[in-house]
């Protein structure tokens, strides 16, 4: 079996450039590349971190056959993202979500802590507001929601999210199309 190839598949499948789905795995564009034209190989670490990007996993990928769809999901499936200079942390809570039409993530965000600001991009992103207090800035406007609230926007200017200094938040936040 030729991975890279078959990656390359998978990739295209899912509508990703190397770009995306390098960013996705936290590889470099080049990595993916070579991969595809079976000029490297990945370690099994690196394969499963692709696979799982790709909304595959290692079982699925060699055998040729799907699983039964996984409807409900645990701490155990969830995938995990620290940013420590950021003082955040993001949990893809539904694995594999970047295949789907709606992609949640739970945001933790330690007091000041902020996620990176994103591009404008297509699409809409919704959130709600678990614990604590957040800014919401979008372009030139910063906009305030607590526990309890909720928000929803177009993302057609540059925008991220900001925690309250003496709480932190929590936030189940969702994009469509997938972005995270």
């Amino acid at each position: 079996m030729k991975i890279g190839s078959k990656i390359k598949e998978l990739r295209i499948q899912k509508g990703l450039t190397q770009e995306e789905l390098a960013d996705r795995c936290e590889l470099s564009k080049g990595f993916i590349s070579q991969l595809e034209r079976e000029l490297t190989s990945p370690s099994i670490a690196t394969l499963m971190d692709i696979l799982q990007c790709l909304g595959t996993d290692i079982q699925d990928f060699f055998s040729g056959k799907p699983r039964e769809e996984q409807i409900v999901f645990s701490d155990s499936d969830y995938f995990e993202k620290v940013e420590e200079e950021l003082g955040s942390t993001i949990e893809w809570i539904i694995p594999n979500a970047q295949k789907n039409i709606m992609e949640p993530i739970r945001l933790t965000l330690k007091p000041g802590g902020s996620t990176y600001p994103d591009n404008p991009h297509e699409g809409e992103e919704f959130g709600y507001v678990l614990s604590g207090s957040i800014t919401i800035v979008i372009g030139n406007r910063k906009i305030r929601a607590k526990k309890g609230e909720s928000f929803y926007f177009s993302p057609d200017s540059t925008h991220y999210i900001t925690a309250g200094g003496k709480t932190g938040a929590v936030v189940l936040w969702v994009s469509s199309p997938p972005s995270f």
